[in-house]
């Protein structure tokens, strides 16, 4: 059964540092890329980043770019998002995926887990 399982979220200041853990089984870690989506009330799901499988590339929306990191550990299965400098907006439940490739990863859809709650105050 494939798993993946978020976790890490948190309540924090406006620029302040949390890191997301998505821990998974279930497949071949390595073979697919891992993504990360983040969904704000009222908004519809968007994708923030994409690390490919195999030592591809990683990818951010122009929305985190510079200040999220995308890491995977293939060892332990599990893929990371370091998320510096916080805003406000940022605030979201943030959610992990496996597709095939990052490329048109914002796409992807998905039976989505419960994600982890990430709420940036002023």
């Amino acid at each position: 059964e494939v798993q993946l399982v978020e976790s890490g979220g948190g309540l924090v200041q406006a620029g302040e540092s949390l890191r997301l853990s998505c821990v998974t089984s279930g497949f071949i870690f390595d073979w697919y890329a891992i993504a990360w989506y983040r969904q704000a009330p009222g908004k519809e799901r968007e994708g923030v980043s994409c690390a490919s499988g195999g030592g591809g590339g990683t990818y951010y929306s122009d929305s985190v770019k510079g200040r999220f990191t995308v890491s995977r550990d293939n060892a332990e299965n599990t893929a990371y998002l370091q998320m510096d400098l916080l805003k406000p907006e940022d605030t979201a439940v943030y959610y992990c995926a496996a597709p095939l490739s990052c490329e048109g990863y914002e796409h992807f859809k998905t039976n989505w887990g419960p994600g982890t709650q990430v709420t940036v105050s002023q």
